[in-house]
């Protein structure tokens, strides 16, 4: 393990000053005037107010988070990876670490205009134009050499300067005057909004300036107490800044005519007192110090990616992760920060550096607002933040990001979208059982679950669902013996229902017992976790089967629904099994529940050939439910080679008129049932039903048999006898007569 920072003793000024110096930077000098010059006052306004429709929303986000937990090494990094899980938080950081890298090339493009007269004299006299890259190129590696050697103890110390300088030049440029100020007068309510159709074009080039509010966060392995310097410093830097540049659009739009704040991109010099020098070194002394902030921050989030093992190589983990030995300074994650800062340098357009960087900022911040948003609206109890921010504003934070980042080139924002879909794809495949999202986003569905239950209960609602869909519970306590009750309950609920089953502990509630049902239930969903199953599972204690069932049966469904429906199993030919069933029958019908009695025995299931339903015209309701139950089973992928088969016993010369109702019920229901499917039988004084069934039943894969409440009472066990020669069996009892249609 690469050793930590040991310097941490930064407090809340460096990530304030780190944040307003790079927030007043380079395209406050360079690109804003034009901006103003483009949109005009209203336009400009609007861009300040939509940018910070996003910063805004992360600053509080990154403020609440950072009071929650310390916010270690890697700053946004972390706070994303902690939260979505490594898999995620990799893929985003590393279009954050792309999106810093990137930004120290555009400081120092940007920081290159401010020897504008250096080229212009060598224009002027020797007749040749030097390019950009003659001063930009150069000063990148004296500024890698610095950040190499000194670290970012100079980056910190250089700050204060700038910060200086940087007010400095501004209280000039707000004192300045013009003649186009003294002749021109200027109303609000004469202002324009020009030029709309690039206000999305223009928006892409200022935004990165208010990305900087974030420039201090990835000081956080640096900090004395990350807790409280981010939020100040990250908040303060934002607000104040959004202020500045407001006051910003009112003094270009009243010294200057928009054609000279569009033309000349040193405007400010024309307009600040002593601005042929103010200016210069504003831009000078802003630039190179965010390029400082950007060089400092930008290894911070590679280390720590490589420390959470995010790249395919471990050498190369191993390599990134380390930092020198008297400091912990991230020497080699630097290096290859400064090679992808030199290619974007030797690019050259400032530009076409901006967009770039404003898709991948825009990724992190709506990740980050996203972040805040979950966990207001799961309310876990974990979450206790010092400060607090909105669940309301996270969300606008979260949607004008993605909705921005389409405005300003959707190309650009559907291909970063499918890049990182890419890196996490690769990353989930290299790295399958790390942590994802899951606690984040399960805590936010239970309360979204719970929140619509409790709306349904006092409306009402609750129970009067038009449309029927089974919601199923079953009770074992031979869950490790045999699998065809929960096999059953997974068919009814991969689709169209709900499962609940219960692994039935038998004792008293006991110290004991409570130790027991854990043991078993991690048996069990590990059991069941790779079969791909919507069943809930869980454990009951109960010191007999009739009491189980009680317990059961009077609580709600996983799914927040009333269960519907009680799944009893028995091996075929245990009489004690069955006479358990038999006698508890009374007590699930009293509480109108349908029931299935599953008959099984030791024989694999013939999914081949079908479902067999056994249907009497006389007997709707059940016909009903085996049909629906068919259906919803046949969704499953077990079944998808298979089909269902009706078989409709009828009285002599009632065959037509049977098989007439039977095709119209199918028709009607839109069933996936071939007429050729559709079997009707006379019932012949000397065959019995029985008979009927074991001859034409013998090799399916599932036989339903309806059975009703009055036989069930008179003939007990023996309603269930005789089948002998079928597989496994679904004895179906509906309490009411289902809608198919």
């Amino acid at each position: 393990m690469a050793k930590q920072i040991s310097n941490s003793k930064f407090g809340t000024a460096p990530v304030f000053f780190t944040a307003i110096s790079t927030i007043l930077g380079a395209i406050l000098f360079l690109r804003f005037g034009f901006a103003v010059g483009t949109v005009g006052f209203w336009g400009a306004v609007l861009i300040i107010l939509l940018g910070h429709m996003v910063t805004i929303p992360t600053a509080l986000a990154i403020s609440e988070i950072a009071t929650n937990k310390r916010v270690e090494g890697g700053g946004e990094y972390f706070i994303i990876s902690r939260s979505f899980g490594l898999n995620i938080g990799a893929t985003i950081g590393i279009a954050l670490f792309m999106s810093q890298a990137i930004s120290v090339a555009f400081y120092v493009i940007a920081f290159t205009e401010a020897f504008d007269f250096v080229f212009s004299y060598v224009q002027d006299s020797y007749g040749f134009t030097l390019h950009k890259q003659a001063i930009s190129i150069p000063s990148m590696l004296i500024l890698a050499v610095l950040i190499l050697t000194k670290g970012a103890n100079l980056g910190v110390k250089a700050l204060y300067v700038v910060v200086i300088i940087l007010a400095a030049s501004l209280v000039l440029f707000f004192l300045g005057d013009t003649e186009y100020a003294a002749q021109h007068e200027f109303s609000i309510f004469k202002a324009q909004f020009r030029n709309t159709g690039s206000f999305f074009l223009v928006f892409a080039i200022i935004f990165p300036a208010f990305t900087g509010m974030t420039a201090g966060v990835g000081l956080s392995g640096d900090l004395k107490n990350p807790s409280k310097s981010i939020p100040i410093g990250t908040i303060a830097a934002t607000i104040i800044g959004m202020i500045i540049y407001f006051f910003l659009v009112y003094k270009f739009v009243v010294s200057a005519s928009p054609e000279d704040l569009t033309n000349d991109q040193m405007i400010m010099s024309k307009i600040a007192i002593y601005g042929a020098i103010a200016i210069p070194l504003g831009l000078a002394a802003s630039t190179i110090s965010s390029a400082l902030g950007s060089v400092m921050v930008a290894p911070r989030t590679l280390q720590a990616l490589a420390r959470d093992r995010s790249f395919p190589i471990k050498s190369m983990n191993k390599w990134l992760a380390k930092g020198r030995e008297k400091d912990g300074e991230p020497v080699n994650a630097s290096i290859i920060t400064i090679l992808i800062a030199l290619a974007f340098v030797a690019l050259g357009n400032i530009n076409s550096v901006a967009t770039i960087i404003s898709m991948f900022f825009m990724v992190t911040y709506g990740s980050l607002c996203l972040i805040s948003f979950l966990n207001h609206f799961g309310s876990s109890p974990s979450y206790r933040p010092l400060f607090k921010s909105r669940w309301y504003i996270s969300l606008i934070g979260f949607i004008v990001s993605i909705w921005v980042m389409f405005k300003i080139n959707t190309p650009y924002a559907i291909l970063a979208f499918i890049l990182m879909t890419v890196i996490y794809l690769y990353l989930n495949k290299l790295y399958k059982n790390r942590k994802s999202f899951a606690s984040l986003f399960s805590n936010a569905i239970f309360q979204l679950n719970r929140n619509l239950q409790v709306f349904l209960q006092k409306t009402g609602s609750r129970r009067t669902y038009k449309e029927w869909r089974p919601s199923a519970i079953c009770i074992s306590k031979e869950s490790f013996k045999r699998d065809k009750a929960f096999k059953l309950l997974s068919w009814i609920s991969y689709k169209y229902g709900f499962g609940t089953y219960l692994h039935r502990i038998e004792g008293y509630y006991s110290k004991e017992t409570k130790k027991q049902s854990e043991e078993e239930l991690k048996r069990l969903v590990q059991k069941v976790k790779g079969i791909g199953s919507h069943v809930y599972v869980d454990t009951i204690i109960s010191p007999s089967y009739t009491s189980a069932i009680a317990q059961a049966i009077q609580i709600p469904g996983i799914a927040g629904m009333e269960n519907n429906m009680v799944i009893f199993e028995y091996i075929r030919n245990s009489v004690d099994s069955l006479s358990f069933i038999v006698e508890n029958f009374a007590l699930v019908n009293a509480g109108d529940f349908d029931v299935i009695i599953l008959a099984s025995d030791s024989s694999k299931i013939k999914f081949e050939n079908g479902i067999h339903l056994w249907i009497k015209s006389t007997d709707s309701e059940n016909a009903n439910l085996m049909i629906l139950l068919s259906f919803i089973i046949l969704g499953h992928p077990d079944w998808e080679k298979s089909e269902i088969k009706i078989f409709d016993i009828c009285k002599p010369g009632e065959e037509k008129e049977t098989r007439k109702n039977i095709n119209e019920l199918v028709a009607d229901g839109r069933l996936p049932i071939s007429s050729n499917n559709i079997i009707v039988l006379v019932n012949e004084p000397d065959v019995s039903t029985k008979e009927l069934i074991n001859k034409y039943s013998t090799d399916a894969g599932i036989t339903m048999i309806g059975f009703r409440e009055e036989t069930i009472k008179h003939k007990k066990e023996k309603v269930f006898e005789g089948y002998d020669k079928l597989g496994t069996t679904m004895f179906v009892h509906s309490h009411d007569q289902k809608s198919i249609k």
